[in-house]
Formats: structure tokens, sequence, C-alpha cells
């Protein structure tokens, strides 16, 4: 029997161009009301999965920054693991000469030092504010949530991951999108955000049913009893899952809800 959902965001209950849908908010407020415990699950900062949150009509835990911090929906923080000061020094340093954009998160809040049409395209209608600082180095890394490349070139985002795991085995690097490089904390993954939370709650990896489309979705979907790829995922993601559930455009969440609770 599934007790918990853990469910990505963009690409598996939302996009752009149509937000989330009405029948999938309707499906997620649902599960509550059968007492089924919801969780979000995403890259994005607690204040944009809370803003969410808040459009579904759900109050349910975040996992934010791909695990790296778990609050409740009212903002106490259940779980929190920070990335390396020094290898993030290190990566800056190195990225600048090679002028890879680079969006760097602190206590849950996003700087930039160039504020250039990536940062403009990646904030889109996330309803994220940002800061632009002439360094990071005038930053306190004491707190790092986490690192994010982005280049408009998939081909070299997997090339960066391989040099990134190769030199820095210590942290967790995925590509969250086809642009996107995510520098964290090694255990900041959703899988183990899961087990977290199944812990907390009480109930067993087994019962817990987990939905998303990106390569950081596979340690998630791995770790859930039931893990659940979108027709829209990656190629990896799909070999990695239990099932291949319907695009994001067709309500695959709802479709793979309707099948498995």
């Amino acid at each position: 029997m599934i007790k918990m959902v853990v469910t990505d965001i963009d690409g598996t209950i939302y996009t752009p161009q149509t937000g989330i849908k009405q029948n999938t908010k309707e499906c997620l407020k649902d599960l509550c009301n059968k007492g089924v415990i919801v969780a979000i699950a995403t890259g994005r900062t607690y204040g944009s999965a809370k803003s969410v949150a808040d459009n579904i009509g759900i109050k349910c835990p975040l996992i934010c920054y791909q695990g790296g911090l778990i609050n409740s929906y009212e903002g106490e923080i259940l779980n929190v693991k920070y990335l390396n000061p020094d290898i993030a020094n290190e990566i800056i340093d190195d990225f600048r000469k090679r002028e890879i954009h680079l969006n760097v998160y602190v206590e849950d809040k996003l700087y930039v030092e160039n504020d250039d049409d990536y940062i403009k395209d990646y904030i889109g209608d996330k309803g994220i504010d940002y800061f632009k600082v002439q360094s990071f180095n005038e930053l306190d890394f004491s707190k790092l949530n986490k690192l994010l490349a982005i280049r408009y070139d998939s081909q070299f985002i997997d090339n960066l991951i391989e040099e990134l795991r190769k030199k820095y085995p210590s942290i967790y690097t995925v590509k969250s999108h086809d642009y996107f490089c995510e520098i964290a904390n090694k255990e900041a993954t959703k899988g183990n955000a899961i087990k977290f939370l199944a812990n907390k709650y009480g109930i067993k990896t087994e019962e817990v049913l987990a939905i998303g489309d990106q390569n950081n979705d596979i340690d998630m979907i791995k770790t859930a009893g039931i893990g659940i790829a979108m027709g829209n995922g990656t190629e990896q993601i799909k070999k990695e899952a239990d099932f291949i559930t319907d695009s994001v455009d067709n309500d695959g969440f709802i479709k793979a809800i309707k099948k498995f609770i």
C-alpha cells in the first residue's frame, strides 16, 4: 500500500506552457485528503517550491536542492546538507576562467556574478528573486546549498559532469536538465530525502511512490517502492523505472496515480 507520493516539479507536474493543470492539482489534493503523504522534490529553492505548493493548494514537506534541504511547508528546516566551501571555491575559480555561467545558492538565496540571459531565462516564471554580486568571494559559504552551472550545450554539460565526478568524487554532480549541471553535497539526493522522510513518518521506502523525468530523479525512483518515469523523461530514467507513464502534456502524473493508488 502506497503511503507517500514524492513528485518532481518541472517536466512532471509543471511546464512553462501550461503551468500545473487544474486536474493535476485536484489529483494531488485528493491524495492528501485520503491520508497519503505528498512531498514535492525539486532542485529549486524553498521559496519557489513553497509557491508551487501554494499554487496547488496543499501543505506538504518540500525537498529542495535535490535533497540538500528538506523543509516543512511552514519553513522549519528538517534536514540540511551543505556543499564543501573549499571545493566550491575551486570550482568557481575554474568556471570563471572558462566563462561558464554559475548560479550560487547560499542560505536559500540565489546569487550571480553576471546578470545575463542565462539567469533571466532560468528565472522565467519561477517566482525566484536573485541577487547580483561583484564577486562570489563576498559571500559566506558556510551554508552553501549548491552550485548550478548553465550552458546551452547538452554535450558540454555531459562532459562537464564526467569531468567533475572524476576530479571531485566527494560531491554530488548530476544533470537536472539538458543545460543544467547541479553540484551539491554528496548526500544531497532525492533518494536520501525519501529515506529521511520515510523514517520521519514511520513508513517503509517500499510504501513510497516517486515520479520524475530527469537524471536527478533516478536516485529517487530507485529508492522508492514504485519508481515511475514520465513519458517525456530521459532515456536513462526510463531504463531505471518500474513503470513509464504518459508525458506531462498528456497527464502522465494522474495516469500513474490512478494505476498504482
